[in-house]
């Protein structure tokens, strides 16, 4: 199913509730990144990087785009791929290679940014060694959140590759039918595969990762929007897949599809990879 943007806009929540979004909290110190270490810098080849989280001591949760590469849509090599947990000012508070990977069978790299497309960007990294260094805890995943709700992103981005970044507080503005998520969260190239997070009594718990960036139409107002992925069955999909060593997950794109890095609507909206 194609979603026109122009509903997926319709439902919104009014400017003044959005106004108030702090501003992005860089984790530079050893204190202020106490917590935050599952969350790392995924290194792909020398051609870029995303943003990833442990969601147990040897699977790192992302986009399944950040698994392709930006010019030619072929699917990058696992032995290409590093998670560097903790990434701060050229140190890792532990690392991994990874040892296998498995995107969702129903996200297709030749759509882009195409809604249904957004809804299943979603990979697990199983790496080479667990990662059992102290103080490096895997994130817990928790129920979708809905319309409305407070949530927050730790993220690594175009300028800020070397320290990441927490926004402590964004909203969630709509969910759509088919689990895409339309936030005010604030991201950049690099932040593709960001843990989105919901905080419950006192633990903050995987909600959704990031898949797409852009600018809409928000009460009325042009500002930025991020789109995220609804977790649910789609990572107990993934899971079993890596354990049963399903192919239809495991699997690289023929030849001849590339990947288009953008899309636009008539909704007022485009969409970029992040």
């Amino acid at each position: 199913m194609r979603l026109c943007l122009a509903a997926l806009f319709a439902l919104v929540l009014p400017q003044a509730a959005l106004a108030t979004d702090p501003p992005l909290q860089m984790l530079e110190s050893s204190l202020q990144v106490q917590g935050w270490e599952g969350v790392g810098r995924i290194d792909v080849g020398r051609s870029g990087f995303c943003t990833g989280a442990l969601i147990s001591q040897r699977l790192v949760l992302t986009a399944a785009h950040c698994l392709f590469d930006k010019e030619t849509g072929a699917r990058v090599s696992d032995d290409d791929l590093v998670f560097r947990a903790g990434w701060r000012n050229g140190r890792a508070a532990a690392e991994g290679q990874v040892q296998r990977s498995a995107i969702h069978p129903r996200y297709a790299p030749a759509q882009g940014t195409d809604i249904d497309n957004v809804a299943h960007d979603l990979a697990l990294l199983e790496l080479s060694h667990p990662i059992r260094n102290l103080g490096v805890t895997p994130f817990e995943v928790y129920a979708e959140p809905r319309g409305g709700d407070q949530v927050g992103v730790v993220s690594y981005a175009r300028g800020r590759s070397e320290v990441p970044a927490l926004q402590e507080r964004c909203q969630v503005i709509e969910r759509d039918r088919s689990g895409v998520l339309m936030m005010s969260c604030n991201v950049d190239f690099g932040a593709s595969g960001a843990p989105v997070f919901a905080i419950s009594e006192g633990r903050a718990l995987i909600v959704s990762v990031v898949s797409a960036m852009g600018r809409g139409n928000v009460g009325g107002t042009q500002r930025q929007i991020s789109l995220g992925v609804s977790l649910g069955t789609r990572l107990d999909e993934l899971r079993a897949a890596l354990e049963t060593s399903d192919r239809r997950f495991v699997r690289a794109p023929g030849p001849g599809s590339d990947t288009p890095r953008e899309m636009s609507s008539g909704g007022g909206a485009r969409f970029l990879r992040p």
